[in-house]
């Protein structure tokens, strides 16, 4: 085993508690490989892993952020199932610290089923798989990679996932938590601007979705939703047949009009009752937050997720 560690320009006391740790580990027999840079300011996350993944030489890649902390099966379970599973990216279950920060996303990280891991892929949430989870073969690195090394606010792991998925990469998690996962106000991940994510997300939607569909109802005729529409293409936008709710008074109004459409008429989309509505649905409902609601209503149609829907909340 061996431990590549990279400093980007960080400032504090990080270094001094490697080259401690480096004696411990290489008289244990791993391998520990130091490299940075001591510029100004930091090159970025991207940067950071591409010159890590580069001054190492292991046939199996690891990720670990440097505030998250692995447990001892780790790197065994997880490269079990890379070996089974050559062209994918393995995750793992999670434990949240603080344990209440983020309850609902962690119960989507760790509750998604094996069809889910796929089929989630344009949710706010972003991976599936959680970045610092990740672990899968150098082979299939190199194939789908680098990270995009644009620095601050790009949302690099982002970026990567949708490549791999675009190479035809699969998604598999351990059912173990084998990462207690940090968070603080102060990670990088809270730099990428929301705006940003949200263009990448609309994009693969239109990239990987949209075209095996004739048509399709966005279910949501509130904020949301309307965003979406608006985000489209303008070809689309012509797929979109409805919207549904269960707001009375979006029902009651009857349509959508698209006032900002250059299109003349300008488009009028209707507004219907979700019963009344046909599938495939884009949703832009956020998941487990109604109290159930929204989830029985959904189970109620009796659809199949990924070919009668999608989720986009």
């Amino acid at each position: 085993m061996e431990l590549s560690v990279f400093n980007d320009a960080s400032k504090d006391k990080s270094m001094a508690i490697v080259e401690k740790w480096k004696v411990t580990l290489e008289g244990s027999g791993i391998r520990v490989v130091i490299g940075g840079h001591d510029s100004p300011s930091p090159r970025g996350v991207g940067y950071s892993k591409n010159q890590a993944i580069a001054q190492s030489s292991g046939s199996y890649l690891c990720f670990l952020d440097a505030d998250d902390v692995m447990m001892p099966p780790r790197v065994r379970l997880q490269l079990e199932a890379a070996v089974r599973h050559p062209a994918s990216i393995v995750g793992c279950q999670v434990r949240r610290e603080p344990p209440n920060s983020t309850e609902r996303y962690t119960r989507w990280i760790n509750q998604l089923t094996s069809d889910q891991l796929l089929t989630q892929v344009f949710t706010s949430n972003g991976p599936t798989v959680i970045m610092p989870s990740w672990f899968c073969s150098r082979a299939w690195f190199s194939h789908v990679g680098p990270f995009d090394e644009g620095g601050r606010g790009v949302p690099e792991d982002l970026l990567f996932f949708y490549n791999h998925l675009r190479k035809g990469g699969g998604v598999v998690r351990v059912d173990q938590s084998l990462l207690l996962y940090r968070y603080h106000p102060g990670a990088a991940t809270h730099s990428v601007l929301e705006a940003t994510i949200w263009t990448h997300r609309v994009h693969f939607l239109e990239e990987r979705a949209l075209p095996h569909w004739a048509t399709f109802t966005i279910w949501n005729a509130g904020r949301q939703g309307r965003r979406l529409y608006r985000s489209l293409t303008a070809g689309a936008q012509r797929k979109v047949v409805a919207f549904c709710d269960v707001d009375e008074n979006k029902i009651r109004k009857g349509f959508y009009c698209y006032e900002d459409s250059l299109e003349r008429p300008k488009p009028r989309v209707p507004i219907l009752h979700f019963r009344a509505a046909r599938p495939p649905f884009v949703i832009c409902v956020k998941l487990d937050l109604t109290g159930g609601a929204f989830e029985d209503n959904l189970r109620s149609l009796h659809l199949q997720e990924g070919r009668d829907f999608l989720h986009f909340s």
